[in-house]
């Protein structure tokens, strides 16, 4: 069997694992555009503000490859496939023949379609390279702008004060992170990161980037002028969707997959951002751009490449982040657009902790929780799972709500659930 994966991060990383668990001899071939193998995404925000070096970005040992018998063809981009031939044409003109392709190209940043975001001093940070061109400017460097409120502008934000730039994020929306937080949840986060010296403006987008040939500065749509020696873009990211106009594979928002993470194409399968699989709290298809979800749905797809048969049921949009001591985490439906949910929720304004949780027939479909996180998991346990809370809702935000008081309901609920396996389920972070 000739296994070929187009992608080099999470899910096709995980994707290995999954193909050795069962295939421990058959060849597979890792096709990556990136040369720095095996790094977390989600630290590149503290490998710019200086907490780590690039040794600590690694998910995964240095002989990874080697161990599993992989082919790791690192700096080179995969540029069609054929799926009739079932031939993968690379970059450098090589044709990689497959039995079973993987496509886990993720996704880039969201770039601005405004004036001036070609000139020098324009940055995303989704890449080593990224927080590398980053951290070439910072030394000369004093202050810098920020554009989105989410969470890759807020760590991008974070990062650049750490290492002593001014910074100012630009916020399209009413509140910082408007797609994952309630209002109150994102003013708790916006005051903490004041008290640390950065300015957010809420209600304004960039106009125009300024400079001849590199930043320095930036219009905003009411007519401000803001000076900057650097501006980083952090507007979300879209799927890499180039390989499917070869591939034949059904695209709706992503690539769209079955149950079992293959495409519409025999043989080929998709994971990680690029694909579009199911979210558990709505049972409708989206792209979770998530690293978790990202690892599972590899590994997954890697057994099933291998013979198994593994049902993946889907993912819960989650957010996890810490700023300046502060701990976040949201998952699920956090802001409901229609009727039938029901919110409950707890706020001490003076130790910055808030706790909310979003239920429809008392099944939790969401929460919200800033300051004391401890228990994320038991919340994320029953609403992965569908459980319904009725006998334990009274107590669901008291602070001594723990795994204790829900493992009982959980027994009686769900059958196959016993305690190791409800503790696997806890998230760390």
């Amino acid at each position: 069997m000739n296994y070929v994966i187009i992608g080099g991060s999470a899910a096709g990383i995980s994707c290995i694992e999954g193909i050795r668990q069962t295939d421990k001899k058959s060849k597979i071939t890792l096709i990556s555009d990136e040369k720095f193998p095996l790094y977390s995404r989600c630290l590149l925000s503290y490998l710019l503000a200086g907490v780590i070096n690039e040794s600590n970005l690694n998910f995964k040992p240095t002989d990874f490859f080697e161990k599993n018998n992989v082919e790791a063809m690192l700096g080179v981009r995969a540029d069609s496939i054929d799926p009739k031939a079932k031939i993968v044409t690379t970059n450098n003109k090589k044709k990689i023949e497959f039995d079973k392709l993987l496509i886990a190209t993720g996704a880039r940043s969201k770039m601005l379609d405004i004036p001036g975001v070609d000139k020098k001093g324009v940055f995303a940070l989704r890449t080593v390279k990224d927080s590398r061109d980053i951290n070439a400017m910072l030394k000369g460097a004093r202050t810098a702008v920020v554009l989105g409120g989410g969470l890759i502008g807020l760590r991008a934000a974070y990062a650049l004060n750490n290492r002593g730039i001014i910074v100012r994020v630009i916020v399209k929306s009413k509140q910082i992170f408007s797609q994952v937080l309630d209002v109150v949840a994102a003013n708790l986060i916006q005051g903490r990161v004041e008290q640390r010296g950065i300015t957010v403006m809420k209600g304004l987008a960039a106009k125009e980037i300024l400079g001849k040939d590199s930043v320095e500065g930036v219009i905003l749509d009411d007519g401000t002028k803001l000076e900057c020696d650097l501006v980083v873009i952090g507007k979300g990211v879209e799927p890499n969707l180039e390989l499917t106009k070869t591939s034949g594979v059904k695209v709706k928002w992503g690539i769209v997959v079955d149950g079992y993470l293959q495409t519409s194409v025999q043989d080929i399968f998709a994971a990680g951002d690029v694909a579009e699989t199911n979210d558990i709290t709505s049972d409708e298809a989206i792209l979770n751009a998530i690293w978790p979800a990202a690892i599972e749905q590899g590994k997954i797809a890697g057994r099933n490449m291998a013979g198994k048969k593994v049902k993946y049921d889907g993912s819960v949009a989650m957010n996890s982040v810490e700023f300046f001591g502060l701990p976040v985490i949201s998952m699920g439906t956090t802001k409901p657009k229609t009727e039938g949910y029901e919110q409950l929720s707890v706020i001490n304004e003076k130790d910055s902790t808030y706790k909310k949780v979003i239920l429809k027939d008392d099944i939790i479909r969401g929460f919200i929780s800033v300051g004391k996180v401890e228990n994320s998991g038991v919340y994320n346990a029953l609403l992965k799972n569908k459980i319904a809370i009725t006998e334990i809702k009274d107590v669901l935000l008291h602070e001594r709500f723990n795994y204790a008081k829900a493992m009982p309901l959980i027994k009686k609920n769900k059958e196959k659930f016993y305690k190791e396996e409800f503790k696997d389920s806890i998230i760390t972070y």
